[in-house]
């Protein structure tokens, strides 16, 4: 059954969720959720995984942030692409838990600025960044590698806990996303 045809996708799928399909078992992206920060079918796909805090500070990668307020924010595996480039991202929640406004590829000083501004905004630092080029992840959706899911709060606020955050996310797709993501990640063991 395909699980992503049930749902109709946009054109560009900037600012949606890609959750792995529990039968997805590259390394790289097992029970991950990826947020897309730009999706076009030229320039191909971007993003960051979500649920893969590394249990650093930013302060812990490098001296030079122990200047900066910000040297106390998370930092996350955010993909296999360019794993030693640094990427800050800061965002805050509108009105309703499916809105809100990304800050993305920032500077650590925009960051500042930005906390200065709104102490509410939530600031996360990603190493590296997952991607895409031209077309690939329209083959990967029709595989069923992944499920397109909106944006909601839930899933900011569960960061930090990798199975949970993928489990929750994935299990509230459907009746047999749920079975499928309750099984063991490796049945073989059991």
């Amino acid at each position: 059954m395909n699980i992503t045809s049930r749902f109709k996708q946009p054109a560009s799928l900037s600012g949606s969720i890609l959750l792995s399909h529990p039968s997805l078992q590259d390394p790289n992206f097992c029970r991950s959720i990826v947020f897309l920060s730009n999706h076009s079918d030229e320039d191909g796909t971007l993003g960051v995984i979500l649920n893969r805090p590394l249990g650093k500070k930013l302060i812990q990668l490098d001296d030079q942030f122990k200047h900066f307020a910000l040297g106390q924010a998370e930092v996350y595996d955010g993909g296999p692409v360019e794993r030693e480039k640094l990427i800050i991202a800061a965002w805050d929640w509108r009105d309703t838990s499916d809105s809100f406004r990304l800050y993305f590829g920032i500077d650590i000083n925009k960051a500042e600025s930005l906390r200065k501004e709104n102490e509410n905004i939530h600031i996360a630092c990603f190493l590296g960044h997952s991607g895409w080029s031209p077309g690939q992840l329209e083959d990967e959706l029709k595989l069923d590698s992944w499920v397109v899911s909106n944006l909601n709060l839930d899933l900011f606020e569960q960061m930090n806990d990798k199975a949970k955050c993928w489990k929750s996310a994935i299990s509230g797709i459907s009746d047999e996303m749920k079975l499928l993501a309750d099984a063991p990640e490796k049945p073989w063991r059991n």
